[in-house]
């Protein structure tokens, strides 16, 4: 039986925002690295958000769904690091695009 292997990922206490790591000198870059995922709520979700959006406010539904998304997103890119010879991510970006259909 054949395993899968594992997947190997920058530690992320070796990312940050800026663009030095104090104490570590930047030997070499590999490139731009990303992390990107799209996520949909089940219909139940999207019902009760619906719903909850009549009243205004924060609605919890989408604001969990878009952590999930953002911390999923930023595994992927820790990844992609690896994968590219990378053992630190520096100058790190968050973005982020809704899109819906009306």
């Amino acid at each position: 039986m054949a395993y899968a292997q594992p997947v190997r990922s920058v530690d992320r206490r070796f990312s940050t925002t800026a663009f030095e790591y104090p104490g570590y000198y930047i030997a070499q870059t590999h490139g731009v690295v990303r992390g990107i995922t799209v996520r949909n709520p089940n219909a139940g979700k999207a019902i009760i958000a619906g719903f909850a959006s009549i009243g205004g406010g924060e609605s919890s539904t989408y604001i969990e769904m878009a952590e999930k998304a953002r911390e999923r997103a930023f595994l992927r890119m820790l990844e992609h690091a690896a994968a590219a010879g990378g053992n630190a991510v520096i100058g790190v970006q968050f973005t982020g695009q809704e899109i819906m259909e009306v």
